[in-house]
């Protein structure tokens, strides 16, 4: 069959390109894409062709072809339906670390079905709701802990979400955008600027991959706390500032890493399992809020530059391709 799919034919450029999808073999499915979403943050970097050298192969989506910085086909957001393939999920709309592209064949253990209870559209959240799960294993927040998250996109938001149903927690979303107020209210945490944030936390996690997001998250701490880095810098160099109550205060800071299980849950945690529960959590409608913009999958090369180019719509968040 001849279908299409996102290619960046160089850093800064995409196109869609027509490609071949041969008919799903044995133990293989095919996937009518339904929606992708726009993943602002890793995808900007691909974008503008900033994987650092020697971060290349960590940073291979699961069915990307080509290689970095281009050409590449990109993506892992991907929610279809099966067409073809095993009986128990033919006909199932299912999630799929896949890039963006219209119909595509994969083995049947790379699907993941969405659950009844969790429409396709909000589905497509499925993997950045993956990520916050495993932050948040690793982390390991306490009932009562005093907890921020800086960085108010589609990250930060997915953990301040998943934290405002701790007991007893008290979480803010910090970002400098008055925009995300809307968005933190939504999800039912308070939005605070970073010159407003409360400080004393004994838990920070910061997601806004800039050098002033990670000071400010080191300066919210209180004795002893703990600073979860989950922002991807790429092949940008970073200052961290461990002067004044770094070492006096005992502060820590640890590195949360999407690609990898939590060692604490590893021996009885797989990554089917994280992703099952993330689609399980988005029968939430709080996460209707992280859907900032949508667009048809033939827009995709036009509306690309304007979502992920330097200066380019700031306060959103996800965007939703449509098939």
């Amino acid at each position: 069959m001849a279908e299409h799919a996102l290619w960046l034919d160089a850093p800064g450029r995409v196109s869609l390109h027509e490609v071949e999808v041969a008919g799903p073999g044995p133990d293989e499915v095919l996937v009518r894409t339904l929606y992708t979403g726009v993943s602002r943050g890793t995808e900007a970097l691909v974008f503008r062709g900033g994987v650092p050298e020697s971060q290349r192969a960590g940073m291979r989506a699961p069915f990307q072809e080509g290689e970095f910085p281009a050409p590449v086909k990109y993506g892992y957001l991907n929610v279809g339906v099966v067409e073809e393939g095993p009986a128990a999920l033919a006909g199932r709309p299912v999630f799929c670390l896949y890039p963006h592209q219209t119909r595509f064949v994969v083995p049947a253990s790379a699907v993941t079905p969405v659950p009844e209870g969790t429409p396709p559209e909000r589905a497509v959240l499925g993997g950045t709701v993956e990520t916050a799960v495993n932050a948040l294993w690793d982390a390991a927040p306490l009932v009562g802990d005093r907890i921020a998250v800086v960085g108010g996109g589609m990250v930060g938001c997915c953990v301040a979400a998943l934290l405002a149903g701790f007991p007893g927690v008290r979480v803010q979303l910090v970002d400098p955008l008055p925009a995300r107020a809307a968005v933190a209210d939504a999800l039912g945490v308070p939005w605070v600027p970073p010159e407003e944030a409360a400080e004393g936390c004994d838990l920070v996690v910061h997601t806004s991959a800039t050098e002033a997001g990670l000071a400010r998250s080191l300066e919210l701490l209180g004795p002893e706390g703990e600073v979860v880095e989950m922002s991807w810098y790429g092949d940008r160099p970073v200052r961290v500032p461990l002067g004044e109550a770094f070492h006096p205060g005992r502060l820590t800071i640890r590195s949360s890493q999407v690609g990898m299980v939590s060692a604490a849950r590893r021996t009885r945690r797989t990554f089917g399992d994280r992703i099952a529960l993330a689609l399980r959590l988005l029968a939430d409608p709080r996460y209707d809020a992280l859907v900032t913009s949508e667009g048809a999958f033939a827009e995709l090369p036009a509306d690309l530059p304007r979502i992920l180019a330097d200066g380019g719509e700031p306060s959103g968040l996800l965007h939703r391709v449509t098939y």
